[in-house]
């Protein structure tokens, strides 16, 4: 059973986020080898990161992340308190009324 393909709105957020991991790789000024090391992974999976490759795991992502500084943004990543449909859909969620309890005997 072969891989679902990935929608083109994905691949291009992929390559987004994976170039942009480079550019602040290179702002930094540290080389692949450098990097890889400090995210415990191979420079060729640094280097599919990069790509934007879509089979790279989420935690050399996040370690991605923590050797740049910016874990932060992956934990801000998706707010429940900021989700408009979730927020909208507990909304749709609540009684129409409330009716009162009839007290219990015993």
């Amino acid at each position: 059973m072969g891989r679902r393909p990935y929608t083109p709105s994905v691949q291009r957020t992929l390559r987004t986020l994976g170039r942009d991991i480079g550019i602040a790789r290179r702002k930094r000024r540290m080389p692949v080898a450098d990097f890889a090391a400090r995210m415990g992974v191979s420079q060729g999976t640094l280097i599919r990161l990069e790509k934007g490759e879509a089979g790279v795991s989420i935690g050399a992502f996040a370690m991605a992340l923590l050797a740049l500084g910016e874990l932060h943004r992956l934990e801000d990543l998706l707010d429940v308190s900021r989700d408009e449909t979730g927020l909208l859909l507990d909304l749709d969620s609540l009684p129409r009324r409330i009716r009162q309890r009839k007290p219990r005997l015993g």
